[in-house]
């Protein structure tokens, strides 16, 4: 089948589609612009002129990482109970690691050394911060939790993806009961120290 070989805005989107399903099967080391070009049915030097270079590649895959988990996020299901809302988006979260572990890498532990994330980048995650923000006001609002919004949102994110990230390297327990007993044993820890008194 011969190469398309047009610039365009379909093959920027056929790229990146490609470095995601090379991340999920070949793993970070599987991600080359070769390895991309040839699933994009494209030419090296037509992912160098759509995405600048390998690093311009990864950047991209790092902003479509955080909208795919924005997405996920944004459409968890309503509930009334604040404290339950949260524990919903740590599932949702974890989920999200769960179907996409070396996307996650990419998002959260940078293993492309030609990829440091500028601060510009780094407000990719921005959506997801304020979906976390709005999750803990809802909780702080119906005096659930006290604190500030800004930091107990932080705070929060940071235990949900750590215990993501030790669940994906296997560092939470050999069996699924053992990891699920040790993600409530943290959430309920985590919430009941953010409790009023």
């Amino acid at each position: 089948m011969p190469r398309v070989k047009q610039r365009t805005d379909a093959l920027r989107e056929r790229g990146l589609a490609s470095a995601l399903e090379v991340l999920a099967e070949q793993g970070v080391a599987g991600l080359t612009t070769r390895t991309v070009a040839s699933r994009a049915n494209a030419s090296v030097p037509a992912i160098y002129e759509v995405f600048g270079d390998k690093s311009g590649l990864v950047r991209e895959v790092f902003f479509e990482g955080f909208r795919l988990l924005a997405a996920e996020l944004s459409a968890l299901p309503p509930t009334e109970d604040p404290l339950r809302a949260l524990r919903r988006l740590a599932e949702g979260f974890r989920r999200f690691v769960s179907a996409h572990p070396v996307l996650a890498e990419v998002m959260f532990a940078r293993p492309f050394a030609d990829f440091d994330p500028t601060a510009a980048e780094v407000k990719a995650g921005v959506k997801v911060r304020k979906i976390f923000v709005q999750h803990i006001r809802a909780a702080l609002d119906a005096g659930l939790i006290v604190g500030d919004p800004a930091d107990v949102a932080l705070v929060y994110f940071t235990m949900v993806q750590g215990l993501a990230a030790a669940e994906s390297a296997l560092r939470l327990g050999g069996s699924k009961q053992s990891v699920d007993r040790r993600w409530r044993l943290g959430l309920d820890a985590l919430l009941r120290g953010l409790g009023p008194g």
